[in-house]
This record gives structure tokens, C-alpha cells and sequence, in this order.
């Protein structure tokens, strides 16, 4: 655990309410005193996630995730305790020093930071090249050629990485970043791999520069860099590598400054590349983002859903075949976690950018409005096709439609498109489900969770005085003036309740409680979050009925294990004596223990 004090912990969780960090990464619905949401940690079509501001935490009755508002940044961002503790600390303008931290937390946190700041700096440093510099005449006139003005070239930061090998490392270099830093941020490349200490060249170079964001923090974190039109041989389009702050599979371009309108309109238009993007936003369609060109993940199926909810994903990728090809590997991502999916059909030749900037933003309007249900899409494509009408162009079809069908894990909507397609097919439904593959299991499958805590399973009884310790004052205090450390080590599950009844925590101080949670485990924070939304009557005296319960059990197991003793064979006669008196004198004590508890399941 971070050696960062618990007063400072107790005042990162006090100065972050939950709700309001949460929010911070995906609407809630306020529910009966509680917040709603689907979950983000798994799929699920009925919102299970559900936030209480009272006690400060988040569960999930889905998939068992759980805890307060650190343990959620952890698990949202994948980030280890330090650094989530840092982010809200930052958050609430609350210092932390370096002291405070291990080491390798400390160098972990500081290269992140140095990270973060390089990257600042490099946006900087090309979109000032972009505006000032001669050299980069050319990438101003390429982007006025493609419509895009100074003043939305400012907005979206857009720059030009020069044509040197060494103009930004050098750049980086005098503003005091480390050789390791810039290679850590995949801005630089080792001139010979075989030879670290070889020196490095600059990644980027004559290309017009996209800034990527963190969605969440709209911190920069990577690039993207588009060749020239003039220079056909190169790659169109350069990306920057995965690092510390950039998994590819995870971000979705422009989602920082349009999330606000696709949450809204709970729809998302996804085009293909940033300058379709950025002329679609600009023409006033704001609820867009862009994919980059690479086929969607599971991330992003997941990342979508969150923000459209019950409303829908419009593909808007060009006509020809990479386009539709395009769509198509996306679908399932999309599918798996059961998003409406439309379809735009784009003209011959057109892109959303050429379309907008010919026809103007209606027409693309327009277009969005018509967009097709995409298995009602592809119906219609494949009856256009020649070998429609014979059985052998049906059965392809019929193929076709069944694997995509089979991305769904939602049973209902399955069989809507089995009926839907054996309708238009003119092949039964039951043909149909049988060459319907079962659903594929995905990592956010209902049943599948990621990173779920592991499940802890408490006794009745200890349950119950896990419950009355983390609730009650007076319940607590009875407990802990009985041998409870010594009673729950004879305990096989009476771990937890002693985490709880050994921490320096106040039931009626809410963020005494909170604080406590900080030291836990994954799987332990989920379990006490599941304790702290259970109330119970009279608690004193629950505490005493199960003490009681404990100390009986424990009493009757030292009864049989005496009893399994005096059936050893050739025992002594002053064993026998000796232990059958330990007998009567502990059935003495269980007659004296009041009636056995019965607790509630």
C-alpha cells in the first residue's frame, strides 16, 4: 500500500464526491436517492450500476465491482492506487509530495507527469510551426485547400512536424525532457534499435499533426500525423505508439469536445479520419467521432455504449469497398454490447468532409436522417446483387446476416433479425437458428467480466457482525470489548471480520469508512460495500445473538475433536479421565451460552 497518511486519503475522498467524479466520466440518472447507470465494467442492457451519495460508493449488482469514489478511478482507468489517488488529489487542488509515495510509485507517477507535459509541449511546439514558420507553408495551404481556416486550426490545436530528423528532439532536449523521457513517449525513435546509445530521430516529420486526447481529462497523449498529399510514398497516415498514456484500442478521436452532444442526442456518428471529423463538427454537427482508421475493439464498444446508452451508433464510412469493409469489422464490437448500429449510405466518391464542403452540412444531415438499420441495410444491398434470386445467393446471404446476428449476446434482438431476415429470405427460422452460431463470448459479456473482483463468500453469522461493526456505534464497541481477535483467528472465514473490527474506523463518520475501504483489496472493498447498503434492526442485540452463535460453534468443535480423540485406540486411563472432565466441562459452558441464532439468509 502507498505510503500516503490516512488523514490524506480521508481528505482526497472528502474533497472528490463521487457522484460528481463519476459524472465526470459518464452521465447518471438520479433513481430514488441513488444514481444509475449501465455499468462500465461489463455489459449489460438494464443499468445495474448504482452510486450512493450518502455513503460515498459505487456497486455494481452485476458483475460485483464495488468500492469508493479511489477504487472506482483505479478500475476505470487502470490505474494502480497511487496514481488514482494522485488524479483525484489533483483533482481537489490537494498537494501530495513525492515523500509521501514508494519509490517505484514515486518514479511511476513522475515519469506519467513528465509524460504528460512532453506532450503539451510537443503540441505546442507544432501547431506553433503550423502558424509561424515558412517551412510550413505548405501544410497551411493543404489545409485551406481542405477547408480548414487558421481560426479552426487554433481550435483543434492542429501543427506540422517538420521535415528534419532532429527538429523536435532537439526542441525537447532544450526544454530539459530526458533522453528516456522522449523515447518513453514514442516521439523520438532509436536510429538503430541493436544500438541504444546510437541517438534517436525525430517520428513525425513533414506531416500535418492531430493532437489525440484523453477523453476524460483532455490532456494530450498522442499524435496522429498525415502525410501530404504531394508525397505519395509514404504511409498516409502515421500514429503514435502505445505507451504509458496511449493504448490505441482505447481512445476515440475528437470524443473530448463532442462527448457533451453525443450524450445528449444519445447518438454517435462515427466517421473515418480527423479532417471528416473536424469539418462535420464545424458545420455545426457536434455528436461525431472518428475511429482512426482502425477496426473498433472492445473498449470502444464499451466506450460508446456508456455515452449513447439506449440510443444509437450511425457508421458513416465512404462507399467504396475499404469503407464498407471498414464498417463491417466494426460491427462486432458494436453488436456485443448490443448498440443500434445505422448505416449511412454515402454518395459515389463522397466523404462526410468533401460532402459537407460541396453540398453544405444538410445534405450530410440529411443523409445521418436516413441512416439504415444495419441489418435492414445489408438486406437491401444483398437484394440488389445478381445472384439474389437463387438459392444459392439467398443461402449466402443467410450466412452472412447469421454471423453478424450472432454478435449480439441479447437473445431478443437475435431473434428479431432471424424473423426479419427469414421474411425477406424466404428461408424458415428455423433454418435460420440453426446455422445462427451460438453468441461469441467477448471479454464484456455478461458473464464475463474483466478484472471482476474475486467473489468472497461470508458465513451467515459473520455477515452479520461484518454488517453491525461497519453500521453501528454501540454494536461495534460491544464487540470489540469481547476476545474477538482471538475468537475469529479459529475462524476460517473471519479475516475480513477482523480487518473490520482491527480498523481504526467510526461507523457514524462516514469518511472514517471510506478511508478504511482505501486498505482493502479489490474483491474485499466490494464484499464491504454490499455490508454497508444492509441495515439492521436492533444491531446490539444481533451482535450479541451471533457472538453467542460463535462461541457454540467453536465450543461443539472442541467437544468432537475431544470425542475423535477418545477413540484412539490403547489411550491411557488418566487420558480418558483427563478428557472426558473436559468434556463435561465444556458442555457446562454451552448450556450457559444462550440458545443458538439462527440469522436470516
Amino acid at each position: 500500500m502507498p505510503l500516503i497518511p490516512p488523514e490524506t486519503i480521508e481528505q482526497i475522498q472528502t474533497a472528490n464526491d463521487i457522484v460528481e467524479v463519476v459524472e465526470g466520466y459518464f452521465p447518471l440518472k438520479r433513481a430514488a436517492g441513488m444514481f444509475k447507470a449501465l455499468c462500465p465494467f461489463h455489459s449489460e442492457r438494464t443499468a445495474s450500476f448504482s452510486v450512493n451519495p450518502k455513503r460515498q460508493i459505487f456497486k455494481c449488482f452485476g458483475c460485483g465491482a464495488g468500492g469508493g469514489v479511489i477504487r472506482f478511478v483505479m478500475q476505470y482507468e487502470n490505474l494502480d492506487f497511487i496514481s488514482a489517488a494522485k488524479k483525484l488529489a489533483e483533482r481537489a487542488g490537494i498537494k501530495l509530495v513525492d515523500a509521501e509515495m514508494s519509490p517505484e510509485d514515486a518514479a511511476r507517477f513522475t515519469m506519467r507527469r513528465r509524460l504528460l507535459a512532453l506532450h503539451a509541449e510537443a503540441a505546442d511546439f507544432f501547431h506553433h510551426t503550423l502558424l509561424r514558420k515558412p517551412s510550413a507553408k505548405v501544410a497551411r495551404d493543404y489545409l485551406k485547400g481542405r477547408g480548414i481556416s487558421a481560426e479552426v486550426a487554433k481550435s483543434w490545436k492542429l501543427g506540422f512536424a517538420p521535415d528534419s530528423f532532429e527538429a523536435f528532439g532537439n526542441f525537447a532536449s532544450d526544454r530539459g525532457f530526458s533522453d528516456e523521457e522522449m523515447l518513453a513517449s514514442g516521439l523520438v525513435k532509436l536510429r538503430d534499435e541493436d544500438r541504444p546509445n546510437g541517438g534517436f530521430y525525430d517520428r513525425f516529420r513533414g506531416r500535418v499533426m492531430f493532437p489525440i486526447y484523453n477523453h476524460r481529462t483532455s490532456e494530450v497523449i498522442a499524435f496522429s500525423g498525415r502525410v501530404l498529399e504531394a508525397d505519395a510514398k509514404a504511409a498516409k497516415y502515421v500514429n503514435s505508439p502505445e505507451t504509458v498514456l496511449f493504448t490505441k484500442g482505447k481512445v476515440l478521436f475528437g470524443l473530448h469536445k463532442t462527448m457533451r452532444a453525443v450524450i445528449d442526442k444519445q447518438q454517435a456518428i462515427v466517421v473515418e479520419g480527423q479532417i471528416d471529423l473536424i469539418t462535420a463538427f464545424e458545420a455545426g454537427v457536434k455528436n461525431v467521432i472518428a475511429s482512426q482508421g482502425t477496426a473498433f475493439t472492445k473498449e470502444h464498444g464499451r466506450i460508446l455504449k456508456q455515452y449513447v446508452g439506449e440510443g444509437e451508433v450511425v457508421l458513416c464510412f465512404d462507399a467504396d469497398a475499404a469503407g464498407q469493409a471498414a464498417a463491417e469489422k466494426s460491427l462486432e464490437m458494436l453488436l456485443a454490447e448490443n448498440l443500434t448500429v445505422l448505416v449511412v449510405e454515402m454518395p459515389r466518391g463522397e466523404d462526410p468532409d468533401s460532402l459537407i464542403r460541396g453540398q453544405g452540412a444538410e445534405a450530410f444531415i440529411e443523409r445521418v436522417a436516413g441512416a439504415r438499420e444495419f441489418f435492414d441495410f445489408q438486406l437491401e444491398k444483398m437484394a440488389r446483387a445478381e445472384d439474389f434470386a437463387t438459392a444459392g445467393g439467398k443461402r449466402q446471404a443467410a450466412r452472412k446476416l447469421t454471423t453478424w446476428a450472432s454478435f449480439l449476446t441479447d437473445a431478443v434482438l437475435r431473434e428479431a433479425i432471424v424473423n426479419k431476415a427469414s421474411q425477406r429470405l424466404e428461408i424458415s427460422t428455423e433454418e435460420l437458428t440453426r446455422m445462427l452460431k451460438a453468441p461469441r463470448k467477448t471479454a464484456k459479456d455478461d458473464d464475463e467480466i474483466l478484472d471482476a473482483p474475486e467473489p468472497i463468500a461470508l458465513d451467515p453469522t459473520l455477515r452479520l457482525l461484518a454488517i453491525v461493526a461497519l453500521c453501528d456505534d454501540d454494536a461495534r464497541a460491544w464487540l470489540l470489548e469481547e476476545p474477538w481477535n482471538e475468537v475469529l483467528e479459529r475462524e476460517p472465514d473471519g479475516a475480513l471480520l477482523s480487518k473490520i473490527l482491527a480498523a481504526d474506523l467510526q461507523p457514524s463518520d462516514q469518511p472514517s469508512v471510506n478511508t478504511f475501504l482505501t486498505t482493502l483489496e479489490a474483491g474485499e472493498e466490494s464484499v464491504v460495500c454490499d455490508l454497508l447498503e444492509e441495515k439492521r434492526p436492533n444491531p446490539v442485540a444481533v451482535a450479541h445473538a451471533c457472538w453467542n452463535e460463535l462461541e457454540q460453534r467453536q465450543t461443539r468443535r472442541k467437544i468432537e475433536g475431544i470425542k475423535a480423540r477418545l477413540r484412539t485406540p490403547g489411550l491411557a486411563a488418566e487420558d480418558v479421565e483427563k478428557w472426558q472432565k473436559q468434556i463435561l466441562d465444556l458442555q457446562k459452558r454451552l448450556s450457559h451460552i444462550a440458545r443458538p441464532f439462527s440469522p436470516p439468509l
